[in-house]
């Protein structure tokens, strides 16, 4: 079985984001550019606490998908009663969303944690229509730092060159960009737009230059050195080239235990027509993990 960043219980939104206001300004700042602003359905997947929900606005419907539903409960938390907003505890490797049941994919900051980007990526287009949209972002293995240390010789012997993942700590990986390139044309997956993101992301710089100012100058320069490679997140914007009808599945749920589409929900519980197992919505948040 694959493994999966479980954050379950940890403090992620007071302690993690404390004192990174550049880098959420910047992902904003390339996530207004690249996602379509409108759309009938578009699930987040790794959405956590919620801190990207409010760009979303031009959507019918929302879903904000979690492995850990302790994060999810913090997001429902924030966005309150928001009858837009779908909450999902599920595993990205078996996601609980039919064929061509979503018009907008997104992950951010999602895939630095995912051990197997094939499968997730083979998933993620299966639920993807034809001619979706998939926006995600990735730590770049070959980012400016990682280069000159190379250069110099101070690297410990790690190559930003080559193409396979670098795991610098359990489940923290950082990608070279031509691999991720390579598993996104394999399903299909088109890029239509890149933005460099976080070029200045050092701490020296954020201590001394108000974050408004390096996230101004980083906003200007994501699109013009995209095709450099350098910035330590790079962001892509992708359309599903996939084969069949464009339209959207208005089926949603689809069965994590048999893959079945033959789901009919009561209240706060889904049952399988297929192989007859239940699902069940507890304070808000529907649990669709594979038993």
């Amino acid at each position: 079985m694959t493994p999966i960043m479980d954050y379950e219980g940890s403090r992620w939104r007071e302690e993690f984001w404390r004192g990174r206001e550049y880098e959420d300004a910047v992902e904003r700042v390339a996530l207004n550019a690249l996602l379509p602003p409108r759309g009938k359905r578009l699930v987040e997947i790794g959405a956590g606490f919620g801190r990207l929900a409010d760009l979303y606005r031009g959507y019918e419907q929302v879903i904000l998908l979690d492995y850990a539903r302790s994060m999810l409960k913090d997001a429902r938390e924030r966005l309150g009663n928001d009858a837009r907003f779908i909450f999902v505890a599920a595993d990205l490797y078996n996601l609980p969303f039919a064929d061509n049941a979503l018009d907008t994919a997104l992950t951010v900051r999602v895939l630095h944690h995912v051990a197997n980007i094939p499968n997730a990526f083979a998933e993620i287009s299966r639920a993807v229509r034809p001619h979706g949209t998939y926006v995600t972002d990735f730590a770049n293995k070959r980012h400016l730092k990682a280069l000159v240390k190379f250069h110099l010789g101070k690297n410990n012997g790690i190559n930003p060159y080559s193409l396979e993942p670098y795991e610098f700590v359990k489940l923290n990986f950082d990608y070279h960009p031509a691999y991720i390139r390579e598993h996104l044309q394999r399903v299909d997956f088109e890029i239509r737009a890149t933005r460099g993101v976080s070029i200045f992301r050092v701490g020296a710089l954020k201590r001394i230059i108000p974050s408004a100012l390096l996230c101004s100058l980083d906003a200007a320069l994501q699109s013009p050195i995209s095709n450099l490679e350098i910035t330590p997140s790079i962001f892509y914007l992708t359309e599903s080239a996939k084969r069949g009808d464009a339209r959207l599945n208005e089926k949603l749920w689809r069965c994590v235990q048999c893959g079945a589409e033959k789901i009919e929900v009561r209240g706060t519980t889904m049952q399988c027509g297929a192989c007859g197992a239940e699902f069940f919505q507890r304070d808000g948040i529907w649990e669709m993990k594979r038993a």
